[in-house]
């Protein structure tokens, strides 16, 4: 398998409301049918590509008519793919699960709900759904929560993640995108590009600098007496240390790890990615341990932020113009057309839909 790279992490400004239902039902139904469009011509792993390219994914928000840059194209887009596609999933071969705050929850229960039906084993799936979040939320420390979490999959196994946290003090949000077929280390360099015009101090254990501190963490936590790791806390919060990372070495409180690292010690993970997927292991444990290996052992993890559009039907906030709901509707019907003549053999639209994408091609 080839070396992974980052599909990409968007930064977007956070905004309150919800789509309109007017609009959301039609965000529903042009989904639909650019989801089937793509499956029928290019299959399911290619629409796995697609979603897992924050470029892409915000070029759909924009021709879904949504909004070109808040927080909640994210949501919002992710919603309507899912319910558009939801009844036809065995004859598209790609299957939702997850989604905003509780929901994103339901990931599990929801994966193994699909693969019961497909002879699949979900196991390898309910992972990787939870290992992508771990990752985001306390391997990569960058200031933001995660909220929502959106799993896609195919009847092979591949799969897609775009999941986004907020930052309330920068009032961001932080999409992030994985892609199955690049992933070849869950916690070295895992993601898939990256979207962002803001950059900020992060801890991030998944760089590939962070290699030796991944290892001498994980040593630490099946080695060290959780007592040992305790008084080691205590003595490095005696000293003035610069507060370069979001989470601070005044929020960790060393007894209250205790009970978190007696457990490390007694299970005693093989890994760093074993250690990250332990219950009860988050963000202040990665942060204990990191510092540890930093300030005892000299082994530094990196800190460099993981971070590194065009419109068809307007946007709901009225930028850069209102959406055109007549115009909608007939994209809608148009695409719809073009697909059922297309199941029936007669691909004259389709083809002059391909016709106009290269008389007039993208950049880039």
């Amino acid at each position: 398998m080839t070396k992974p790279t980052r599909t990409g992490v968007a930064n977007l400004p956070l905004h309150g409301g919800k789509a309109p239902r007017w609009l959301f039902s039609r965000m529903t139904r042009l989904s639909r049918e650019i989801s089937i469009a793509i499956v029928s011509d290019f299959g399911a792993q290619e629409m796995l590509r697609r979603l897992s390219d924050p470029f892409w994914f915000q070029g759909l928000g924009c021709v879904l008519g949504f909004d070109w840059h808040s927080s909640g194209v994210t949501t919002t887009v992710c919603g309507a793919l899912k319910e558009a596609t939801r009844g036809l999933e065995d004859q598209l071969g790609l299957y939702i699960a997850g989604g905003k705050g509780k929901t994103s929850r339901q990931t599990p229960a929801e994966i193994t709900k699909h693969t019961s039906r497909l002879s699949i084993d979900p196991e390898p799936l309910v992972y990787s759904s939870r290992m992508s979040a771990k990752v985001d939320s306390s391997a990569i420390q960058d200031g933001y929560q995660l909220y929502h979490h959106t799993f896609v999959f195919t009847t092979r196994g591949d799969w897609a993640v775009i999941q986004q946290g907020m930052n309330d003090r920068s009032r961001y949000a932080r999409r992030y995108h994985w892609l199955s077929e690049d992933v070849s280390d869950f916690v070295c360099e895992p993601h898939s590009a990256i979207c962002s015009q803001a950059k900020a101090p992060a801890l991030n254990m998944v760089a590939a600098d962070s290699q030796g501190a991944r290892a001498i963490s994980a040593q630490v936590a099946t080695e060290q007496r959780p007592e040992t790791i305790v008084k080691e806390l205590e003595y490095l919060k005696t000293l003035d240390m610069p507060q370069r990372h979001d989470l601070r070495l005044e929020d960790l409180h060393p007894q209250r790890l205790e009970k978190i690292f007696l457990s490390t010690y007694d299970q005693k993970p093989e890994s760093f990615e074993s250690l990250l997927g332990m219950q009860g292991v988050g963000p202040k444990t990665i942060r204990a341990l990191s510092l540890i290996s930093e300030l005892v052992w000299g082994v530094a993890p990196s800190f460099s932020d993981p971070a590194r559009y065009s419109f068809a039907h307007g946007g709901k906030d009225g930028i850069p113009y209102p959406v055109d709901r007549k115009s909608y509707d007939t994209t809608i019907a148009v695409l719809g057309r073009a697909i059922r003549k297309a199941k029936l053999g007669n691909r004259e639209e389709t083809e002059a839909l391909k016709r106009l994408v290269q008389a007039f091609p993208t950049n880039g």
